[in-house]
């Protein structure tokens, strides 16, 4: 809900990093060099999950988000993994 409410607010607030990463990675977009704005990932998140952003589709709903926030998580959890076997 805030997303649609506050969309300006920074996705960094609500989501690590690694997260907002995996979004823009998982659909194809070049990652931004600041944290992006709440809506953006939310938007790219629900697209992920099946919602389609077509002119009269409105904003996206819990379902969309759900499932793209699991592809999200799943692989920002690998991000993760990945990075600390590179550390180490």
């Amino acid at each position: 809900r805030l997303g649609r409410t506050l969309p300006d607010l920074d996705a960094e607030l609500f989501l690590a990093p690694e997260e907002w990463q995996a979004a823009y990675i998982l659909s194809e977009k070049p990652l931004p060099k600041e944290p992006p704005c709440l809506n953006t990932v939310v938007r790219l998140i629900a697209g992920l999950g099946g919602f389609l952003g077509r002119k009269g589709d409105g904003e996206p709903g819990v379902k969309t988000i759900w499932l793209g926030l699991q592809r999200v998580t799943d692989f920002a959890a690998g991000l993760r993994y990945a990075r600390q076997a590179h550390d180490s």
